[in-house]
């Protein structure tokens, strides 16, 4: 692991570590259809290079080794040993023999200039204190007239169990996550899409576009909610709360849903931003 200002913190990555067997669980869905739309945006083309940047389980390198055939090529990265193992599993379960995987610090790149025809990063970018940084190293391993695309999470997503949960859990004398003061604070500030576009107009990209997509769906049970808090970078939020304690929370969590269910189950807000910047040639 390199120390870099935009390295992602080492307590995240013993979380992704943890998180990586129930990463892809079906109440989390959401994951691999974010990766199917980013498809649209990239373009990728038969016989292109694509990185992957904070790959997790593959969910949107499994998508542009589909898109790229035979011929093309992704390079996948992540700093999550976890990950990356369940990546190359789900690689292999769908036969296909043209990603590499590697463990690399999405900060601190160790690709040459102009390699990639583009480069995209599915909700990682909000990990790494120094967005702009990382960035600028993203369009600097892209190739002119190429793209970087990244997803981040918008202002609305998972209310208001979020909101709820949250509220609960320090109720009940557990913490925020004590991630580094950058990470907090760009967490926050990627939910805006003017922020997204002024981080890709830094990064000297043009042709800008951000699109706010809604990607959710209805949850058969509030149970599938704890499903995607234990299994995401939320488990943080319980892990801060007594042992002894966790079980209560979570059934009087669960009980505190029920105004939300209606005949079509839990609804699950799953507010999107998609950026789009190209490189010019």
């Amino acid at each position: 692991m390199q120390a870099s200002p935009a390295a992602c913190p080492a307590s995240l990555i013993a979380l992704f570590d943890r998180l990586a067997a129930g990463y892809d669980g079906p109440a989390l869905r959401f994951y691999p259809f974010c990766a199917d739309r980013l498809v649209r945006y990239v373009q990728p083309a038969p016989g292109q290079k694509i990185l992957d940047v904070a790959t997790g389980t593959g969910a949107v390198a499994v998508a542009m080794a589909q898109a790229v055939g035979p011929e093309g090529r992704v390079h996948a990265i992540d700093l999550s040993e976890g990950m990356l193992a369940k990546a190359g599993a789900n690689v292999r379960k769908m036969a296909l023999a043209n990603v590499d995987f590697q463990h690399m610090d999405a900060g601190r790149l160790d690709f040459r200039k102009d390699y990639f025809h583009a480069t995209v990063c599915s909700f990682g970018l909000c990990y790494l204190p120094d967005m702009a940084a990382a960035l600028r190293d993203w369009a600097r391993v892209t190739r002119p007239g190429g793209r970087v695309v990244f997803s981040a999470f918008g202002a609305g997503v998972f209310q208001p169990m979020l909101d709820r949960l949250i509220e609960q859990v320090l109720g009940e004398g557990g913490t925020l996550p004590a991630w580094p003061d950058g990470v907090r604070l760009a967490q926050e500030r990627i939910r805006d899409a003017a922020y997204c576009e002024a981080l890709l107009r830094e990064a000297g990209l043009d042709e800008i576009e951000v699109d706010c997509l809604q990607l959710g769906y209805h949850l058969a049970k509030p149970e599938d909610w704890w499903e995607i808090v234990t299994n995401s970078d939320l488990r943080s939020l319980v892990d801060s709360l007594p042992e002894a304690r966790r079980e209560a929370v979570r059934q009087a969590h669960l009980a505190a849903l029920a105004d939300l269910v209606t005949d079509k189950g839990l609804w699950l807000d799953v507010e999107v931003l998609v950026a789009v910047g190209h490189k010019g040639r």
